[in-house]
């Protein structure tokens, strides 16, 4: 642990600065404007909404942070109180409302805004127009409201002018060791990780984890995609740095723009972090930052015949080098597609073993490794150009690209998915489809019989698995009592599923038993593995897998509609 003190630094009340701050809270737009400078203006008509908080430095007023969060949306008010409790004291914050900010903001969170010195957060009602400047747990410097008259209308847009003062200097520390240099680089300058940049019990920022006793990914870069979400990058970055066999060498941070808070976050850790120019607009600007991503990582690592691809809003399970170890040999197998960290249908309640895995026809992504010859000779020379507005992932999904090779993943993940804000993500998406997502808690995992995830032996497998299933004939009812209450069984349930395209009996399926409903996705000839009520179910659709011809003739498979289930 680094020692660490603080030095007071007297303060000269011969030199005072005032510095002009001026807000706009309104339906349609929020700005921000610190000593003539505009430094937050935000009028797109399709986001923005909810709080922004915009933190500066008291003694130099230069922007440290700069978030924004949805309070309209149940449960966002939760992670704007955990943001300003990381603010260091006697910082400046500023707090105003774009649209809507208070639906879901919740008691302690207007609690603790309160505490900072705002009157108005406690009574804050549907569409008012508001306004704080405070530095922290010292004094309020400006607040105003505009209440909105009638529930179908907002309040009149809120202008707040405030003078701030300020300070000669601020409470150093100074911190001991190899990365203290680095240490107070990043905190002089971003505001918001306390646990980095508290004066006595500041965390590591440097680690020595253990190397994988059998390591296959010597010479595999780890490639991390990222954007302006700093917050989301430190925190995949001090798990996958801490996470056995991780070699910080091969790991590589790319920026999609000239962002500086992402890139101090990689100085941060010494990862070397790359910038470069956006192409494109919403998703062809994703997906040509991956492409520029990829492909530079094949140029970097000119040996490297594979490539580790995670995102910044993704943490690691302690075996997640080890999984890939124990499975890259199976990339060289012309029908597989990729090896992923990631099930898509592996919820908490629907998922058991981490030793097991499956093969399936769609590319799950979410922690991926990807080889260098289906990127150089396939992916790379078709990749959607920056007027496509595809989806990179959907776009790899495609048959016509997939050319019926299959991916390899667990049936419990090796990441876990936790960010929130994005061009297709929302606190309510996250919520719904990825909070209760599972992510492997046992290290030193030894996954079970890898190599009979090879085409002909896994088409046994999965033979001899519903050849010898017991099949689920009772009528079907939504809710887990269909399930029986045994354990460590394996049951089969046939249901309808006349076309790919026509997928609706399934669709209510994985809503019935709260699994990934927006799209297929785990299925391997028409069957989905999961587990449930501690029993593996194989859900097989009829007539579309070749499987059905396990069926029994008498049998009817189970065919609902959505609108006729109650889940």
């Amino acid at each position: 642990m680094n020692k660490s003190k603080i030095d007071t630094f007297k303060r000269s009340p011969i030199r005072v600065r005032n510095v002009a701050i001026e807000i706009l809270s309104s339906h349609s737009k929020v700005s921000v404007t610190v000593g003539g400078t505009t430094v937050l203006d935000d009028s797109n008509e399709k986001t923005g909404r909810g709080i922004h908080v915009v933190v500066l430095n008291e003694v130099t007023a230069s922007v440290m942070a700069y978030r924004n969060f949805d309070t309209y949306v149940r449960g966002e008010d939760v992670f704007l109180l955990e943001f300003l409790r990381d603010i260091s004291n006697g910082r400046i914050i500023i707090l105003a409302i774009k649209d809507e900010g208070s639906f879901s903001l919740g008691n302690e969170t207007r609690a603790y805004i309160k505490s900072l010195g705002s009157i108005h957060a406690p009574n804050l009602r549907w569409r008012d127009m508001w306004s704080l400047v405070a530095a922290k747990n010292r004094n309020v410097i400006g607040e105003g409201m505009n209440a909105s008259p009638q529930l179908s209308s907002w309040g009149e847009p809120l202008f707040l002018n405030a003078q701030m003062i300020l300070e000669e200097t601020r409470e150093v520390c100074h911190w001991s060791g190899n990365d203290a240099d680095r240490r107070k680089n990043f905190c002089d300058k971003l505001e918001g990780y306390s646990e980095v940049c508290n004066c006595n019990k500041p965390v590591s920022i440097s680690f020595d984890p253990e190397e994988l006793e059998e390591d296959n990914l010597q010479n595999v870069p780890v490639v991390l995609i990222a954007s302006n979400r700093p917050y989301y990058l430190y925190r995949t970055l001090r798990r996958l740095l801490s996470t056995k066999g991780v070699r910080k060498k091969n790991v590589i941070v790319f920026i999609d723009g000239y962002f500086q808070a992402p890139l101090e976050v990689c100085q941060l850790f010494d990862v070397q972090g790359i910038q470069h120019t956006p192409i494109g607009q919403k998703n062809a600007r994703i997906h040509q930052h991956y492409k520029a991503s990829l492909t530079a990582t094949f140029n970097l690592f000119p040996s490297a015949q594979f490539a580790l691809i995670l995102e910044e809003d993704l943490l690691v399970a302690q075996d997640f080098f080890s999984y890939f170890s124990q499975t890259i040999h199976l990339l060289k197998d012309e029908d597989i597609y990729c090896i992923s960290a990631w099930n898509d249908q592996g919820y908490e309640h629907s998922c058991q073993d981490p030793s097991l895995l499956y093969r399936v026809e769609t590319m799950p992504g979410l922690g991926w490794l990807l080889s260098r010859n289906l990127y150089k000779q396939e992916l790379e020379p078709s990749w959607p150009s920056a007027e496509q507005k595809w989806d990179w992932d959907m776009w790899m999904r495609t048959e016509r690209i997939r050319k019926g090779r299959e991916c390899i993943i667990p049936d419990v993940s090796r990441t876990y998915h936790f960010g929130s804000k994005g061009l297709n993500m929302n606190s309510y998406f996250q919520k719904r489809y990825f909070e209760n997502h599972a992510l492997n808690k046992h290290t030193n995992v030894r996954l079970h019989e890898v190599n009979s995830l090879k085409k002909a032996e896994y088409e046994q497998t999965m033979e001899n698995l519903i050849q010898y299933a017991t099949v689920l004939d009772k009528p079907f009812t939504c809710s887990e009592d269909y399930i029986p209450n045994t354990t460590r069984q394996t049951y089969v349930v046939y249901f309808e599923w006349l076309t790919k395209k026509e997928w609706s009996s399934w669709k209510t399926l994985a809503k019935c038993f709260h699994l990934w409903d927006i799209d297929l996705r785990g299925v391997h000839r028409g069957a989905i593995r999961i587990f449930l009520k501690k029993n593996h179910i194989i859900f097989v659709g009829v007539p579309l897998s070749p499987y059905s011809k396990f069926k029994p003739k008498a049998l009817k498979p189970i065919s609902i509609q959505e609108s006729t289930v109650k889940t």
